[in-house]
């Protein structure tokens, strides 16, 4: 196999297994919601009021707690384990088909260059 075809089929994977693993997870929960309104395009005029009065700038604030954190990856984890393990299980393969028209629509995947320059972290 070439090189071209071991990117096309990697692009392919990578695509579906991010809306497989990812992007259908404990990731739509944290996702949803209203999301402010900026003026600026940056979110520098975008506050958050706390419990205990902090105005807390947008670009500083968490938008995920840890426990939410520990949900969103053990679901992750999970699901890439399932993908892993059940690649050839028939109901697996559907879920891949049908949602394999909405991931291919996406950005081309590129090399992340961090990844592979930090090693193991």
């Amino acid at each position: 196999m070439d090189r071209d075809d071991e990117k096309r089929i990697a692009a392919k994977l990578a695509r579906i297994m991010a809306m497989l693993c990812v992007r259908n997870t404990q990731l739509e929960t944290l996702h949803a919601g209203p999301t402010p309104i900026t003026r600026t395009g940056d979110y520098s005029d975008v506050f958050v009021l706390d419990a205990d009065g902090r105005r807390i700038p947008w670009t500083e604030v968490s938008r995920i707690d840890d426990a939410e954190m520990r949900h969103l990856m053990r679901d992750i984890v999970n699901r890439l384990y399932t993908f892993h393990l059940e690649a050839d299980d028939p109901k697996l393969q559907t879920q891949v088909e049908r949602w394999m028209g909405v991931a291919t629509k996406w950005d081309e995947p590129e090399i992340d260059p961090k990844m592979i320059s930090r090693g193991a972290e």
